[in-house]
């Protein structure tokens, strides 16, 4: 059973992360082989102000 944990800037609609699941969804069973059922994905959003990249906050 895969877990995908991801982690994105706030912001997506539910509509986007629907289509985001089911797109790695279908993925994870194409590749790894393993039911659609099985495979578990938890969202977290963000905030700009909480994620740096090269020593910068995003919301800078």
């Amino acid at each position: 059973m895969p877990t995908i944990h991801v982690e994105m800037f706030e912001g997506r609609t539910t509509e986007q992360k629907r289509d985001f699941v089911k797109a790695v969804t279908e993925a994870a069973v194409a590749t790894l082989g393993c039911k659609p059922e099985s495979v578990d994905i938890i969202i977290q959003d963000v905030k700009k102000e909480n994620w740096a990249t090269g020593g910068k906050l995003w919301s800078d």
